[in-house]
């Protein structure tokens, strides 16, 4: 009786945590549709401007959109996986590709920074031409586009690191397009065409620093390390703080998703009678760490030492 009385307890607790979390991807969804429709529009304007002009530049650039239209719609993916139910083959859902895919984008972020890098190194040996009204104005819509997509997704990002991904690529951009306009009007006021290369490295240096922490967070994440901002003594401190708690082992806190977070743990209480009470009180308290699936077996001293040979 008592563990049917657990299951439904971890259930009703669960069942609200997960309604919440639903909620707010389908807010999110809206966001990246929207910023997928706009981003796309601006890729093909984009492509037929650097067509008709004949510029290299702004076909590259419209590539490298198209590769952040590949990334917002692989979130989008990301998120619609997420909320597939479990089964009897993937008992945690598809929760787990949601890191998967910001890996991915992290390591799409790092092939943009080389490709910038590599075209900047092209560009001190060979200086191109950058002036051109149509180039700037373009770089100036990219600026307006962008940067609006990042504006959009800088309230997600702190929870989700694949919001964070796509915010990064959309940030990423917003400091191409300035630095293309930035570089257009220096180079048509002194005519130094070096500065063109010197502040495309200083964007993917920038890009380089802000997409490590996307990198390592999405790899520790895939390795079931700890979740970001989440102290493991906290947690630990937090389940002793129980008055019938009087140690607890065993403990392992793991990333189901980029946003659920699971722990188990064995508990050891002064008492088993107050083993459902101290349940309901530490489930709620881990909600509180933004841990929403708990497991926590009890057992009391004796039991404990007859297990582990206690002095």
């Amino acid at each position: 009786m008592a563990h049917s009385h657990h299951h439904h307890e971890e259930n009703g607790g669960h069942h609200h945590h997960h309604h919440h979390h639903v909620e707010k991807l389908t807010s999110l969804n809206g966001i990246f549709i929207f910023s997928i429709v706009l981003n796309l529009l601006f890729v093909i304007i984009e492509a037929v401007i650097g067509l008709l002009e004949g510029s290299l530049s702004l076909l590259s650039d419209a590539g490298h959109n198209l590769s952040d239209v590949f990334s917002l719609v692989l979130v989008l993916v990301a998120f619609q996986l997420a909320k597939i139910h479990a089964n009897s083959r993937f008992t945690y859902g598809y929760k787990k590709s949601t890191v998967l895919i910001s890996l991915l984008n992290a390591i799409i972020l790092l092939v943009a920074v080389g490709a910038i890098i590599i075209e900047s190194i092209h560009k001190f040996y060979e200086p191109t031409d950058v002036n051109g009204a149509a180039i700037s104005w373009t770089a100036g819509v990219g600026i307006v586009i962008n940067g609006l997509t990042a504006l959009l997704l800088m309230r997600g990002q702190k929870n989700d690191l694949n919001v964070r991904g796509a915010f990064l690529h959309m940030a990423a951009d917003t400091l191409v397009s300035v630095g293309v306009v930035i570089s257009g009007i220096v180079i048509s006021m002194t005519g130094w065409t070096i500065v063109d290369p010197i502040v495309s490295l200083i964007i993917a240096f920038v890009i380089l620093v802000s997409t490590w922490n996307l990198l390592s967070g999405s790899l520790r994440l895939s390795l079931d390390g700890l979740p970001e901002n989440m102290s493991l003594e906290q947690v630990k401190t937090t389940l002793l703080a129980n008055d019938h708690v009087q140690d607890v082992h065993h403990l392992h806190v793991w990333a189901i998703s980029t946003t659920d977070n699971a722990l188990t743990a064995h508990v050891v209480v002064d008492s088993l009678d107050a083993m459902e009470s101290v349940k309901e009180a530490l489930k709620h308290e881990l909600e509180h760490l933004n841990i929403g699936h708990s497991t926590l077996e009890f057992e009391t001293a004796a039991s404990h030492c007859h297990d582990h040979d206690c002095d």
